[in-house]
């Protein structure tokens, strides 16, 4: 298993003044033929951040519309999303999509953190928010913080959610200790949370974020996320492999991506955006800077 970089598709330009910089968690919905809306969590110059959009013409390899202005900004200053929205994936129940979402509070004093909110993907593909309130916010099992959640559809009708929480803010390197979780819902809107999905190791793996899940009970389930390993190591993209969605196994070295040599992505790998389409496995990921220098494109050669 191998990514080919096709390249860098979108750099971010100032196009309204909440979407000043950065394109980062990258998420493509189906649009029409090979044309995928992506959106995107851009910053203003506070570094707040408003989810944007531009299509992409996958098959051509480049963007065909950049729209003017987000489809969603961060919240009020008593709002779980008063910091910035950074988004996850979008999923199905009935004739209803969502897209998940983290919201971010950076408090006066203290420490950043997440809450999972959920947005409403109307059929003219705008965005409102399904509630005032978290989707899933900070409870006995998820103490500290949430981010990036990610959630499938399995055959008989039952939904698989990953997400990432946070354990502790220093593991004792520095670094902190943020896991992949997962939870299990029946309905798509009320879930049961199970605890720890992916392994880490300290020192090793131990900062996961973005979590893309594709797979069924048939082929088992296939992960790539980012991960740093401590201190001042910057993101890099890792895979995980599980036969049953459950029980998974930490495998870096099969990942099949890593930095370039040079260019947009030469420095760090992270957030990926993993889908299939016309047969062929494709990732969306971010580079530099956290998104600063935009998306880019993988294909898997199997």
């Amino acid at each position: 298993m191998r990514w080919r970089k096709v390249g860098q598709v979108y750099c971010p330009e100032l196009i309204h003044p909440k979407l000043v910089s950065h394109a980062a968690n990258p998420l493509a919905v189906w649009l029409e033929r090979d044309v995928y809306r992506v959106f995107f969590s851009g910053r203003d110059r506070q570094n707040r951040s408003s989810v944007g959009f531009v299509d992409v013409d996958i098959e051509q390899r480049k963007v065909v519309y950049v729209h003017d202005k987000p489809v969603f900004e961060y919240g009020s200053e008593d709002s779980f999303y008063a910091c910035g929205v950074s988004i996850g994936n979008c999923y199905q129940v009935g004739d209803r999509r969502y897209i998940l979402f983290m919201g971010w509070q950076c408090p006066a004093e203290g420490h950043w953190r997440g809450d999972i909110g959920r947005l409403i993907l109307e059929p003219d593909f705008s965005l409102r928010l399904d509630s005032d309130e978290p989707f899933m916010a900070v409870d006995a099992i998820d103490r500290v913080s949430l981010s990036y959640p990610w959630v499938i559809q399995e055959e008989n009708g039952h939904y698989r959610m990953w997400y990432g929480s946070t354990v502790t803010w220093d593991a004792g390197n520095g670094e902190m200790l943020h896991v992949i979780n997962h939870a299990s819902s029946a309905d798509g809107h009320r879930w049961q949370r199970h605890g720890l999905a992916v392994p880490y190791q300290l020192g090793v793996a131990q900062a996961f974020s973005r979590p893309t899940v594709i797979g069924d009970r048939n082929e088992g389930y296939h992960m790539w996320f980012s991960y740093r390993s401590g201190t001042g190591e910057k993101y890099r993209i890792g895979y995980a492999y599980s036969q049953d969605g459950e029980v998974w196994e930490l495998r870096l070295h099969e990942t099949g991506i890593d930095v370039s040599e040079t260019g947009w992505d030469s420095e760090m790998i992270e957030y990926p955006f993993v889908f299939d389409h016309q047969g062929e496995r494709y990732m969306l990921y971010n580079g530099n800077g956290y998104g600063k220098t935009g998306f880019g494109l993988a294909v898997m050669e199997f």
